[in-house]
């Protein structure tokens, strides 16, 4: 049987590196950084924004409404960069002691390599339109050195789909709306080409690793993924993104918290992570609150 799992395991790693050999970019050639950025179009698909829908959206200019759009898009990537960091420190961990002649290990160091472009692509993006590099709150980035020392096999790779899949969501809209600045559309579409296949490798390790466990395990596992859920769906947007397009913070995180609109595109955007996880086993008990508190569920 191990014999089984084993070879499985090297036939998505050999395949999943063909896909790496025909379809990598590298976004330091393949993005145009020195193309001029029109003042007229948004950061990101509108319908993503944390007010789109409210009063408070209604009542901004065009001008804000871009300038937010633009800052959000930036924090959305500086919560992805954030967990990309953490991702291919716990990839690294987990094969550290395994054979680098497989194709299992050797598509892992690939995938850590695409990690690194797409965390570059991310803070030169920020770079070039002249935003902060927005980061998870202070003690949320430093709560997360724990889950990323500690964190391995399902608990990893869960984890990790739920930062992966909804910004893959989102970026499918980014990629193809005309109304999305040309260099968000660009690093976008890079995204989501390269991290399909890093979405496959994490689903398969998920269910190959639960294999062996029993309920104490995945109980736990299921109680740290709400965790991990919840604040990488809550870091997504930094409260000074709404000073920045001249927005009372207080009044913009208000509307922000009682948006239905946002909350349902944020299910939309997790809908397949919930669903996989739920068929595994990992979506259940206390950690449902927390799920239903990031309106995951």
């Amino acid at each position: 049987m191990r014999l089984v799992k084993a070879g499985k395991r090297a036939d998505t790693g050999a395949r999943l590196l063909q896909s790496s050999a025909r379809k990598s970019y590298d976004p330091l050639v393949e993005v145009d950084w020195e193309a001029p950025i029109p003042d007229d179009l948004y950061g990101m698909t509108p319908e993503w924004c944390s007010l789109y829908g409210t009063d408070l959206w209604e009542s901004m200019t065009q001008e804000q409404r871009i300038t937010l759009t633009t800052h959000e898009a930036a924090s959305i990537a500086g919560t992805g960069l954030w967990f990309e960091m953490i991702l291919m420190q716990m990839i690294l961990r987990d094969v550290y002691d395994q054979d680098p002649s497989s194709p299992h290990v050797q598509f892992a160091l690939t995938e850590i390599a695409d990690e690194c472009r797409h965390s570059t692509m991310f803070a030169k993006s920020a770079e070039r339109f002249g935003v902060p590099s927005y980061r998870p709150k202070w003690w949320v980035h430093q709560a997360a050195r724990v889950f990323k020392t500690v964190a391995s096999g399902s608990l990893a790779y869960g984890g990790t789909l739920f930062a992966e899949e909804v910004l893959d969501m989102m970026q499918r809209d980014f990629m193809r709306d005309d109304r999305v600045q040309p260099i968000t559309r660009t690093v976008s579409k890079i995204h989501v080409l390269e991290e399909a296949r890093h979405i496959r490798f994490a689903r398969e390790e998920t269910v190959r690793r639960l294999e062996d466990s029993n309920w104490v395990g995945r109980a736990g596992v299921q109680l740290v993924l709400g965790i991990t859920a919840y604040f990488i769906l809550t870091s997504l947007v930094n409260d000074k993104v709404y000073a920045a397009a001249g927005l009372d913070v207080k009044e913009a995180k208000k509307a922000a918290k009682n948006n239905e609109h946002y909350h349902r595109k944020l299910r939309e955007g997790c809908s397949k992570t919930v669903e996989f996880l739920d068929v595994v086993g990992l979506i259940g008990g206390p950690s449902k609150f927390l799920l239903r508190r990031a309106h995951i569920i």
